[in-house]
């Protein structure tokens, strides 16, 4: 049986196409490259029925995946995370049929994980040995922890300011890490000078079109968790936006097996920080593409993308869907990372958890309904932000004694 069933790669914006055979980054329009399989093919030999008892990784749809030799995948079994429902926190919201899809289980702790799979083994298969990205801290400690394992040699420029513990998962990596005093986009600047002046393989987002491929796997779990009934909300925190744009690649592709017939698409749900919130102005605005945004600054850091190069793939994929996009304040984050640890006993990221807020708001503007069926993305470990939140808490010496009043 063909491992996978790739075809090509296409430009969505000029049309034109490339092989999967040979390094591709960009199209010579600028615009990322897509990846294409022979779906009349993977209908004649794969079914939903045929996954029944595969491994439980994202690995499970090869077929649907770039990498075609299964010796070159690398993977740590990431992949089918717990898609769960949040009954007290969905009752004080108004939405009876809340969900979490959290990607904080997967290995590195954050969806990250998903990408580097695909991406890093797609780059070993294609012959990559050297590949510089920039980063705001999980996609560069996975992206340098898969590639060790590939034996790739990783450059990765993140802000000096990037989560301490993403910073020491690409140093013990053996990843070289560099710090700029800036944002993603300086860091995306130096990378981009050392593509070009060593040729370094390009892994910045959407510069190579694989990442999105493992991304996309959420959208075909979710499907697959929920027996292949789609639901009618899915809010994914939008910085690049690679995993709304995959969700709703997924879905298109298992509309085109027939996978999903005369279902509709969930509304996709684009939330950021009011701090850095190009996609939703742009949306607001009624645009196909966004500006960028001058003095960009969140908590949230997986989310501080001041101009994402995917923008417009984001905005499609809203506009096709009804979705919308939304932007919440920096304390309505905290306080959902709270309720979420409280209600649930679950510790999200600070971008989960901006999903949350803008599921709030978006109930309280009854845009949700409260029989509506609302996935939120939860992309990564609360721990992996020690910093996001402070803790207060009495000092004890060690003689000392507790004293509590019991309610009876």
């Amino acid at each position: 049986m063909t491992y996978s069933m790739i075809s090509h790669l296409t430009c969505p914006k000029c049309k034109e196409t490339y092989s999967s055979d040979s390094i591709q980054q960009l199209c010579a329009c600028g615009s990322p490259l897509l990846v294409e399989y022979q779906l009349d093919e993977v209908r004649k030999s794969l079914t939903k029925e045929a996954l029944i008892g595969r491994p439980s990784s994202l690995w499970r749809y090869h077929e649907l995946l770039p990498v075609k030799k299964e010796g070159n995948v690398i993977s740590f079994e990431e992949g089918m995370t717990p898609l769960s429902k949040l009954p007290v926190l969905g009752k004080q919201m108004g939405i009876s049929n809340l969900y979490i899809k959290d990607e904080g289980m997967v290995p590195t702790g954050s969806f990250k994980a998903r990408g580097a799979s695909v991406g890093i083994s797609k780059a070993k298969e294609l012959g990559v040995k050297h590949l510089a990205m920039p980063t705001n801290g999980n996609a560069g400690a996975a992206w340098s922890l898969y590639a060790a394992k590939a034996k790739i040699e990783a450059y990765i420029v993140m802000p000096e300011d990037a989560p301490e513990i993403t910073r020491k998962e690409v140093s013990i990596s053996g990843a070289n890490l560099f710090l700029v005093n800036g944002l993603i986009s300086d860091a995306g600047k130096i990378v981009a000078d050392l593509v070009k002046e060593q040729g370094f393989y390009d892994a910045s987002t959407l510069k190579e079109p694989y990442r999105i491929e493992g991304k996309k796997t959420m959208g075909y779990e979710i499907a697959e968790q929920l027996n292949w009934e789609l639901p009618d909300v899915i809010l994914y925190p939008t910085g690049g936006g690679v995993g709304l744009i995959g969700i709703y690649k997924a879905f298109l592709e298992l509309k085109e097996l027939g996978w999903i017939d005369g279902q509709k698409f969930p509304r996709l749900v684009a939330v950021q920080s009011e701090g850095c919130a190009p996609i939703v102005k742009a949306y607001q605005e009624g645009k196909t593409e966004s500006e960028f945004w001058k003095n960009s600054e969140t908590h949230a850091f997986g989310i501080n993308v001041p101009k994402a190069i995917g923008d417009f793939l984001v905005l499609d994929a809203i506009y096709q869907t009804g979705g919308c996009a939304v932007a919440v304040s920096e304390d309505e984050i905290r306080e959902s990372q709270g309720e979420v640890a409280r209600e649930e006993g679950q510790f999200i990221c600070p971008e989960g958890a901006a999903t949350f807020a803008a599921a709030r708001r978006l109930r309280e503007t009854n845009w949700i309904n409260e029989n509506d069926q609302v996935v939120c993305l939860n992309t990564g470990l609360g721990i992996k932000y020690p910093d996001a939140f402070d803790v207060e808490a009495p000092l004890l010496q060690p003689y000392d004694r507790l004293s509590f009043s019991e309610k009876r």
